[in-house]
């Protein structure tokens, strides 16, 4: 790691360690809602920004992992053990949802996940036996550590800090390791990984498997965090954010999900003084973002250095040239 790159980590994570001492209830809430998401598009991202498959069903596994942890939490079952039940069962969606991927791409991909969401989100709402339909389920408690409650905004807010830090640490030792290289293979060239011997088939899979059970992690954390779930946080239109969020932060970068979500969680909060207009203004910003960095703002650096050396060759060449003109 460069020392550049050593500075921005220990900057960023003293900024997340004292910014919310500074902040109040709703500002610790909203920060904290920004970290659940984090981990959500760092799910996706893998999926979509790594290995190069398109999903639109993000939200579905975000809120299967938010009604595991509250179903469970109800009949008295420990966090400690809901949650890493909602990433399983989330893991095991997500590898059922990836045959799809095995047989169409692109466009039709997308449609299937949207699909997949929908029936989802009409499971939620339909079987009231178990997820309550419409009304939900409330009185979602926090979490115990030891006799210790964390109760309060601000430890649930390091609690969800932790956890972020965690799963971002896996991440970065997936995407470092041979898997990782597979998975950007498999989104570059996936003929070309195929005839290095790398198995696409397991690879597309496993893509979409490790990153719902993120989404599955994230959907346990919010729902302790809300305290109370309903179907309409996990439609389709969720879904397309939290892919707005991969495009908006770049994807295939590893910060990107968090700015990402800075952008579709905080912004629009910072939006509000324009009441009914900020949805408007929102969306025009997206869409100037789109057509000035397509690649998503963590290739801003990228864009310019690669502009700089266009300049320094076409200096060169020009004054090579001027030379060779020279009698």
């Amino acid at each position: 790691m460069s020392p550049l790159r050593l500075v921005l980590w220990v900057l960023a994570l003293g900024l997340m360690l004292l910014a919310p001492l500074f902040l109040k209830n709703y500002g610790i809430h909203l920060f904290t809602t920004w970290l659940v998401f984090t981990i959500a598009v760092m799910g996706l991202n893998l999926t979509v920004g790594y290995a190069g498959q398109k999903s639109l069903g993000h939200a579905a596994f975000f809120g299967i992992g938010a009604y595991t942890v509250a179903i469970l939490m109800k009949a008295g079952i420990s966090f400690w053990l809901a949650l890493p039940a909602g990433g399983l069962i989330c893991f095991v969606v997500g590898l059922g949802l990836g045959f799809p991927a095995l047989r169409v791409q692109t466009i039709y991909l997308a449609f299937a996940t949207l699909g997949f969401n929908t029936a989802v989100w009409l499971f939620l709402r339909n079987e009231e036996w178990l997820t309550g339909g419409t009304f939900g389920i409330n009185n979602i408690a926090r979490p115990f550590i030891g006799s210790y409650s964390v109760d309060g905004n601000l430890p649930y807010y390091y609690l969800v800090l932790v956890f972020m830090l965690i799963m971002a640490l896996l991440l970065a030792g997936l995407l470092h390791s041979p898997w990782g290289k597979a998975f950007k293979a498999l989104r570059d060239n996936p003929i070309r990984a195929e005839s290095l011997g790398i198995d696409t088939r397991a690879y597309t899979l496993l893509s979409f498997a490790i990153g719902s059970t993120y989404a599955g992690i994230a959907g346990g954390l919010y729902a302790c965090l809300v305290g109370f779930i309903d179907p309409a946080p996990f439609t389709v239109g969720n879904s397309i954010m939290m892919y707005l969020m991969v495009v908006v932060g770049g994807p295939g970068y590893f910060f990107g999900p968090a700015l990402g979500s800075i952008v579709g969680v905080i912004l629009p909060e910072w939006l509000r003084f324009a009441q009914a207009w900020y949805l408007t203004v929102f969306g025009a910003a997206v869409v100037a973002l789109m057509i000035w960095l397509p690649d998503g703002l963590l290739s801003l650096p990228e864009r310019l250095r690669a502009r700089r050396l266009a300049r320094e060759a076409s200096v060169q060449r020009a004054a090579q040239t001027s030379v060779v003109r020279q009698p």
